[in-house]
């Protein structure tokens, strides 16, 4: 698949973007309300999970905007001199996008501060005792950040977004309408049932329907069929292993070592990404959400705990947790940092 379909799949207009309603309906309001006083749009905050389509809305907002957007990430902005290259070249109204904006070096976030409220940055010229500080001045701009994990910003950066937007995983109905609409693009027919099966399987992602969407595609084009129907659906989850939960082998591996190795939990985060040879941030970002929005883990005060439902899920038999919780889960809460 070329890089122009790929480009194509996302929604060119927030007409076109399917799902976060409350999220397009603040946006609408915000993007309408600077067109009229001729302003750049306010500074905002992207704050969820990967695959929901963050990026995606910076790029829509943009284009609603009739701006550039310069697109980054965090952890490619080490030195102050980085950040003020950048911003120096920024024209009146436009965009720029930090992607995963939580991983700034916090040794050079405090160069925004100025930026962000004023509209100048401090530059330091010079070393040793001959080095002086230059402010420059900017030109009108938006910052539009996004991040998996909203907490790791500093308050004082967190502050300075005039709009922070919590996006949430999208619904059965939904993710069919994402299905269908990629299916006319790629031009391939679809049964309604299969793309019930494709989003019953994405775990409220878009990005991911859209992953076993193409796979279920190369199915069909190595089997010569025109149409994807739900047997050829079935068996692109049987190849991808992906089970009717969604879960894919390492999600079922990491219930499997709470249940198995850490008898059902509690169990800290840190000791279960070392027991998984994981990086703890994936566990953390890409699969833990989706276990807790399903009920298959519970985080508690002591670490993660595997509920009655992931046992059932994977055929083991149900167990009395020795007294860590009573069947309610009023003592459950967050976990603290080192679990």
């Amino acid at each position: 698949m070329n890089g122009e379909i790929l480009s194509s799949l996302r929604p060119q207009s927030l007409d076109d973007y399917i799902g976060q309603a409350e999220v397009k309906k603040k946006l609408k309001i915000a993007i309408q309300a600077a067109k009229m006083r001729n302003e750049p749009l306010d500074h905002i905050l992207f704050a969820g999970p990967p695959g929901l389509g963050k990026t995606t809305l910076a790029l829509v907002i943009a284009r609603e905007m009739g701006t550039n957007i310069y697109i980054t990430s965090g952890p490619v902005l080490e030195r102050q001199g980085d950040i003020a290259a950048i911003l120096s070249t920024l024209n009146d109204g436009d965009i720029l996008f930090i992607d995963e904006i939580h991983r700034i070096n916090k040794t050079v976030e405090e160069i925004f501060y100025t930026a962000l409220e004023d509209y100048k940055v401090d530059v330091m010229i010079g070393k040793g005792p001959t080095a002086r500080s230059v402010r420059i001045s900017l030109k009108p701009f938006t910052l539009i950040g996004a991040t998996t994990r909203s907490g790791l910003l500093s308050s004082p950066l967190r502050s300075r977004f005039g709009m922070i937007l919590e996006l949430q995983f999208y619904n059965i109905e939904e993710l069919v309408e994402i299905i269908k609409r990629a299916c006319k693009i790629l031009k391939i027919e679809i049964e309604e049932e299969a793309a019930h099966f494709i989003a019953e399987r994405s775990r409220g992602t878009p990005r991911i329907a859209l992953r076993l969407l193409r796979r279920a595609r190369d199915v069909a084009t190595v089997k010569a069929k025109t149409e994807i129907d739900r047997i050829l659906v079935e068996k692109t989850m049987d190849i991808l292993e992906i089970d009717k939960l969604g879960l894919d082998e390492l999600d079922r591996r990491i219930l499997k070592t709470i249940i198995e190795i850490y008898d059902g939990g509690p169990v800290g985060i840190e000791s279960l990404a070392a027991t998984l040879n994981l990086e703890i941030d994936t566990l953390k970002e890409v699969h833990e959400p989706y276990l807790l929005q399903k009920g298959l883990i519970v985080r508690t005060s002591r670490g993660r705990v595997a509920t009655d439902l992931a046992y059932s899920h994977l055929g083991y038999s149900s167990r009395i947790r020795g007294g860590l919780f009573d069947g309610s889960f009023g003592e459950l809460e967050e976990d603290q940092s080192e679990n």
